[in-house]
């Protein structure tokens, strides 16, 4: 096996978007580095529920009925 192929792994410390920190081991930065996160689970739609919405998806049901509504799998 070649040696040195590997990402040093160590320990560095992430900070979230409301200001708590935990320690986690990582191949990102140096030890010790603090990663600084935009998003995270505190604050992303996508883990909170937040505002979803749908873009123009009745337009385009619309817009494939008037094109294909005359169509039939029936023989």
């Amino acid at each position: 096996m070649k040696t040195d192929t590997h990402p040093q792994y160590h320990t560095i410390n992430i900070k979230m978007t409301d200001g708590t920190e935990y320690q986690t081991r990582s191949t990102w930065g140096k030890e010790g580095d603090t990663m600084t996160l935009e998003i995270d689970p505190t604050s992303h739609p996508a883990w909170t529920g937040g505002n979803g919405r749908m873009l123009d998806a009745g337009g385009q049901v619309a817009r494939f009925n008037k094109r294909f509504g005359g169509l039939s799998l029936k023989r």
